[in-house]
């Protein structure tokens, strides 16, 4: 089963690389950091969904 975190955190990366890719091309230097920064928080996110699913997994 999928964690919720993973899916929200797969989003965010997703609109991360957007909002980096529209920073870029606008060269709007605020906004790419803005979206690489969201990626690191997606990754993340997704991750701690990763673990929790293991640890269900090994728990149940």
């Amino acid at each position: 089963m999928v964690d919720k975190n993973e899916v929200k955190g797969g989003a965010k990366e997703v609109g991360g690389k957007i909002k980096e890719a529209v920073g870029g091309a606008t060269n709007d230097r605020d906004m790419e950091v803005e979206g690489q920064a969201d990626q690191v928080e997606g990754k993340t996110q997704k991750n701690y969904g990763k673990v929790k699913d293991a640890v269900r997994d090994q728990t149940s």
